[in-house]
C-alpha cells in the first residue's frame, strides 16, 4: 500500500452536549433526550432548514467540517438544525442561520415543511427561505466554507447530504425557488 493509496482518518466527531426536542411519529412533543442520545436510539425530532438565496437565484452552499458528527465534510444546501428541548421552531431557525452564517436582521419566510426518514434519521423538518446578498461569517467548528450556486447545479453535487437535498427539492417542485433541473 502507498502512502497516495492511504485515506487519512477522519478527526473525532464533536457531538454538543444539548438537549433536543422530541416528538412522535405524528410530530408531537413527547420529551427531551441529550443529543448523542438522540443519534444513538433514532429518535424522532425537529430540525430546521434555512435555505438562502442571493437576487440571482443562487443558493449559499455550506461545506460541513470534518468533525460534524454526520455526514462531516458534506454539502449542506441550508443553514439550520435540531431544535432544541422546549425551543420554539422559528426561534431555532434564526438562531441557527445567525451561529452558522453570521446572518441576522433578515426576514424568515416560512415556506412548509418535510419528513425525512432515512438512513437512521427521523427528522420533522420545517423550511425556511431568505434572500442575503451580504457577507457572511462562517461558525468554524461547524462550516468549512461557503460558496453560492445556482440550485441545479447545488443539487448536482454528490456529496449534498439527503436532508438539505430533500428540502430544496420541496423548495423547487412547491414553486419556491427557480432552477428546477
Amino acid at each position: 500500500m502507498t502512502d497516495e493509496s492511504r485515506e487519512a482518518p477522519l478527526p473525532a466527531p464533536h457531538i454538543a452536549r444539548e438537549r433536543i426536542q422530541l416528538v412522535d411519529a405524528r410530530n408531537r412533543p413527547c420529551g427531551s433526550a441529550w443529543r448523542a442520545e438522540m443519534r444513538r436510539f433514532r429518535f424522532w425530532h425537529r430540525a430546521t432548514y434555512v435555505v438562502v438565496v442571493n437576487p440571482r437565484g443562487e443558493l449559499c452552499v455550506q461545506r460541513r467540517t470534518l468533525t460534524k458528527e454526520v455526514f462531516p465534510g458534506g454539502l449542506d444546501l441550508a443553514a439550520g438544525g435540531v431544535v432544541g428541548a422546549g425551543e420554539a421552531v422559528h426561534v431555532a431557525a434564526r438562531r441557527e442561520l445567525e451561529e452558522e452564517l453570521g446572518i441576522r436582521g433578515v426576514p424568515l419566510r416560512p415556506a412548509g415543511g418535510f419528513v425525512h426518514a432515512s438512513g437512521g434519521h427521523h427528522i420533522f423538518g420545517s423550511l425556511y427561505l431568505v434572500t442575503h446578498d451580504g457577507p457572511l461569517q462562517l461558525q468554524a467548528e461547524e462550516v468549512a466554507d461557503a460558496f453560492w450556486l445556482p440550485p441545479a447545479a447545488a443539487l448536482a453535487r454528490e456529496e449534498v447530504t439527503p436532508d438539505t437535498r430533500q428540502a430544496v427539492e420541496v423548495l423547487l417542485a412547491a414553486g419556491l425557488l427557480e432552477g428546477a433541473p
